[in-house]
């Protein structure tokens, strides 16, 4: 199996039909392992994968199994003929968030293919891109391919939860010399099913929670007093919540909105104009921070998202707790944003302590030529012109390790979709079969050209 010659009538590549049923035949057997926390099905899966590569032509010790907490890795390494040059990674993961039946209209974990669409738990996030590139990297090894640099595929286990995996496996190859993310990044479709604009996530903010707390003595509600938890601990929420982070830029986000621009238009796009000629221009800072769009890409932030306190309705409370989530600006240390949040709340009785969550701060990666160019390339193929713009995503994944150990890492899904058609993490997960060709036709364009 291999891509055709040429391209289509559209003018996109060409895949062989029995690639993308290969292809889709995998992703369909992936979701029926039900890789949720807990449920010690990861291993499994990992053994189909690598199934698939051994049939392919993979030697079964060039594919490492490896049991990681209550979890596992999967290691595959696709050997290249320059044993000096370092190595390119290829990441993902293989568990899935939870999902009951009861809530669902189909079982989550038995695939079905419906009215274009493949639906189940992982469809999307993340067993959409693992299927796609292990489809590519079988397809690769049975044309007889010979990258120059190794070539890794390295799979966690724990993506959702811990990611206990994650770091060791980025720790493992901490000497690579980037790293390709399926979790990340991809293409928007228009609800007309024309291509908006493609996103290169290079950059993570930092995942943190802070955890705030005041005890008070207590006592009967009919002697009230000065002292009161829950008063106290919803004055110094006030001042957090009313306090704004300083505006902040680096190559990435500057890259963002610069990018952005031709698609914009009215008072946002006369903002971003002016933003990106001087990132210090106040009014357009103001302008951009009040659209929720825009602001995470602008500085630090923090929100309150729980709060309990209390403990009868008849007594004062002797306790009060609220947590704090906070999304940091590449290269804002974690405590400094503690420091800042104890400083703005100004009551030392406010305890604040930090959640441990798994995450760890990590720098933007650079905007390499080779992988713009490259990424620019592959995307091209299929949607001539599209406007290629990279990203800090707010949320976490596993480039987040990787950067943290220094090895750049690129956020770039082969899946272009419509924002109707998004259910990650959510109820009636689906992924269009339409979007299995152009994938792979990706897949297969950027490991070429960044394994040479």
């Amino acid at each position: 199996m291999s891509f055709a010659a040429g391209a289509t009538a559209s003018g996109k590549p060409a895949v062989d039909p029995a690639l993308h049923d290969q292809a889709l035949a995998i992703l369909q057997k992936s979701i029926s392992f039900r890789t949720v926390d807990g449920a010690g099905q990861v291993p499994a899966y990992a053994e189909y994968l690598k199934s698939v590569l051994v049939e392919a032509g993979y030697a079964p010790s060039d594919i490492t199994i490896e049991p990681v907490a209550n979890t596992a890795t999967l290691v595959a390494r696709f050997k290249g003929t320059d044993s000096k040059k370092k190595p390119l990674l290829v990441i993902g993961h293989m568990d899935v968030v939870e999902a009951r039946r009861e809530d669902w209209e189909r079982d989550p974990f038995t695939p079905v293919l419906e009215n274009g669409y493949v639906f189940g738990r992982g469809s999307v996030d993340n067993k959409f891109e693992v299927s796609m590139i292990t489809a590519t990297l079988a397809k690769l090894k049975r044309e007889g391919w010979k990258p120059r640099r190794d070539v890794i595929l390295a799979l966690s286990g724990d993506e959702e939860t811990s990611m206990v995996s994650t770091r060791k496996l980025a720790e493992q190859f901490k000497d690579a010399e980037l790293a390709l993310n399926g979790d990340a990044g991809g293409g928007l479709l228009s609800e007309e099913g024309q291509p908006v604009v493609y996103g290169l996530q290079a950059g993570e903010k930092t995942y943190a929670d802070f955890k705030l707390t005041v005890t008070n003595p207590g006592g009967h509600s009919s002697r009230p007093g000065k002292v009161n938890a829950i008063n106290q601990l919803a004055a110094a929420l006030g001042r957090i919540g009313e306090y704004r982070f300083p505006a902040m830029h680096n190559e990435l986000t500057l890259a963002y909105f610069r990018e952005s621009l031709p698609k914009l238009s009215g008072a946002t796009a006369e903002a971003v104009k002016r933003y990106v000629a001087n990132p210090e221009d106040q009014q357009a800072i103001a302008t951009l921070s009040e659209d929720p769009n825009y602001v995470g890409q602008l500085r630090t932030t923090c929100v309150a998202t729980m709060v309990e306190g209390g403990h009868a309705t008849n007594a004062l409370p002797q306790k009060a707790v609220a947590n704090i989530n906070c999304r940091i600006f590449p290269g804002t240390p974690v405590a400094e944003v503690q420091k800042t949040l104890a400083e703005v709340a100004a009551d030392p009785e406010v305890k604040i302590t930090q959640e441990n969550t798994g995450s760890v701060a990590s720098d933007a990666s650079p905007l390499r030529k080779d992988v713009m160019a490259a990424v620019t390339k592959a995307v091209h193929a299929n949607y001539p012109g599209l406007s290629i713009v990279p990203s800090m995503s707010a949320g976490a994944t596993d480039s987040m390790h990787f950067r943290a150990v220094g090895v750049p890492s690129y956020g770039v899904s082969g899946l272009f979709m419509k924002d109707s058609d998004e259910f990650s993490h959510g109820l009636n997960e689906r992924v269009p079969v339409s979007s299995i060709d152009g994938a792979l036709a990706h897949w297969n364009s950027l490991l070429k050209d960044l394994a040479r």
